[in-house]
């Protein structure tokens, strides 16, 4: 059986959440609607809508971040700008 670490878990929830939350930024910055964005990054208007849910618990592939990047006019790093630092062996995020 494959038991799910929740400290992992927990990462991965905080960086698909502030990926969704930098995408929705971004958008916002450059005046484009999800819709507007979709088209621009050749991907359905629904999924788009699903990627910038604020649950953040849609998956993206690496080129769908690269197409929504290139439409924005931004890098990789920006959409995926999380702040790490190290204490006591533990991750910390800050958002």
């Amino acid at each position: 059986m494959n038991k799910k670490d929740p400290k992992k878990e927990k990462e991965k929830a905080l960086l698909k959440s502030k990926i969704s939350y930098n995408i929705k930024k971004y958008r916002k910055n450059v005046g484009y609607t999800q819709e507007e964005l979709s088209e621009l990054a050749d991907i359905s208007h629904d999924f788009m809508r699903r990627i910038e849910s604020s649950d953040g618990k849609n998956s993206l592939s690496i080129f769908t971040l690269y197409k929504i990047a290139l439409a924005l006019n931004v890098s990789l790093d920006e959409l995926v700008e999380l702040k790490i630092k190290k204490e006591n062996k533990d991750v910390v995020h800050e958002m």
